[in-house]
């Protein structure tokens, strides 16, 4: 019985080996990665469902995040780039990371940048609006390590004293390294896992400025009234959603509406004072907010609004492009809609 089984697998087999040899010949090239990857477009995410606050004001419209679509090219992916208009090739060159970077590096840095911008719009809500805020704790967490970073310091550690003087502000961490000549060491006392240990990290010579080749944010602990807590899901990190975060907290916090009862979408980061950033794919999140029928899209003042407006009259798109510098501006411009 098994011996004939055997030769009636042995049999098909041989009569069909060539045709299975070419479809995972097919397969393998279909699914092989190119060293690229796509835009395809993006999407909008409702902030409502990301921010919770007790005893919040609601509103008719929304506020919404713009996000980018992106995948790794294939060879079908790669052709198809050329033929579908809203689908633009971007070598993965642009993307690569600092050579001593992991995909675990970056993701934590990305993260890290969404806890900045969100703290960063809290702020702004709370002070704009009145409520009460409280600062309890500032950390200045490491995001980037230069390549040529040879001492032994990572993404998502704590900087809490140089040179043995307690660092409050970022400035005076500057200040501290340029007091120094080219060549001198900084010893700084770092917060990794719960474990405090020191480094001493050289001065370097980048783009004729002395620097030690680390950039840090600035994460603080806060307290709240009314309390408000963040629903972010893993894969959601950046720092792109900052102006529409704040805006969303701010009209969760005031009786008026500023929404109007109109679906808004947006972009851009936001620093402490209110200040709105530019941001990547402006371009994509202005094409996923007409997709998603947006009544109005904010743009980050200068190329990225520029931008919007020329895809806009390219396209003939029905949408309501505002140019935004300041968060304050972006109030402004949404009362007088």
């Amino acid at each position: 019985m098994l011996n004939k089984i055997y030769d009636k697998i042995k049999k098909i087999i041989k009569e069909n080996y060539k045709d299975a040899l070419i479809m995972a010949v097919i397969i393998i090239v279909m699914l092989f990665p190119l060293p690229y990857y796509i835009y395809i477009g993006g999407g909008t995410i409702n902030i409502n469902d990301r921010v919770i606050i007790d005893n919040s004001y609601k509103s008719r419209g929304t506020f919404n995040l713009a996000y980018v679509s992106e995948l790794r090219a294939t060879p079908p992916t790669y052709l198809l780039s050329f033929l579908l208009p809203n689908w633009e090739l971007e070598p993965i060159s642009s993307y690569k990371a600092a050579q001593k970077e992991t995909t675990s590096d970056v993701s934590k840095r990305d993260r890290l940048y969404l806890e900045e911008s969100n703290l960063n719009a809290l702020k702004v809500a709370y002070t704009s609006s009145g409520k009460y805020l409280n600062i309890k704790n500032n950390r200045f967490t490491i995001i980037y390590v230069d390549d040529k970073v040879s001492e032994d310091v990572k993404i998502g550690d704590v900087l809490i004293s140089a040179d043995g003087k307690d660092i409050e502000k970022l400035d005076q961490y500057k200040s501290i390294v340029e007091s120094k000549n080219y060549g001198d060491t900084v010893k700084l006392n770092i917060l990794r896992d719960n474990n405090q240990k020191e480094v001493n990290i050289k001065v370097r010579k980048i783009d004729n400025k002395k620097l030690t080749g680390l950039s840090l944010v600035n994460v603080y602990e806060y307290e709240a009234k009314p309390q408000i807590k963040f629903n972010f899901e893993k894969s959601e990190s950046g720092p792109s959603g900052g102006l529409m975060l704040a805006l969303s907290i701010y009209d969760k916090l005031v009786s008026e509406d500023i929404t109007k009862g109109l679906k808004i979408v947006g972009t851009g980061t936001i620093d402490e004072n209110g200040n709105v950033g530019e941001i990547g794919g402006v371009k994509y999140k202005l094409i996923g907010a007409v997709n998603a029928n947006a009544d109005v899209f904010l743009a980050p003042s200068g190329d990225n609004y520029s931008e919007c407006i020329e895809i806009k009259k390219k396209k003939n798109y029905n949408i309501k492009i505002l140019e935004i510098k300041t968060f304050r501006d972006a109030l402004e411009k949404l009362k007088n809609i």
